[in-house]
């Protein structure tokens, strides 16, 4: 059973940044696509960026120019570099995984933007 776990959540003072991580638990190769989504308490939750397995990156119009999806295939570890950070990016942030048969959620990691 692949699992993820995300870190690097924290408060962090507009302007600032942050780096997000989600290990898996296995290997990553098999993932076709690889995600991070955020999602505010009461709203649903919003796509934020897309890192597929050709090395094709996507993002949102909020955060685009200011945030970075990579991977590191040696490590099993996609990363968020989050930059010129604002309160509006206060969210949980969440990894997923999709490989051929199905979906794969990590439990989220808290980022609060606040002075």
């Amino acid at each position: 059973q692949v699992q993820l776990v995300e870190s690097g959540g924290g408060l962090v003072q507009p302007g600032g940044s942050l780096r997000l991580s989600c290990a898996a638990s296995g290997s990553i190769f098999s993932f076709t696509v690889m995600y991070w989504y955020r999602q505010v308490l009461g709203k649903e939750r919003e796509w934020v960026a897309t890192f597929t397995s050709g090395g094709t990156t996507v993002y949102a119009d909020s955060v685009k120019g200011r945030f970075t999806i990579s991977r590191d295939n040696a490590k099993n570890t996609m990363y968020l570099q989050m930059t010129l950070l604002k309160p509006e990016d206060t969210a949980i942030y969440y990894c997923k995984a999709n490989d051929i048969s199905r979906a794969y959620w990590g439990q989220g990691t808290q980022v609060t933007v606040s002075s």
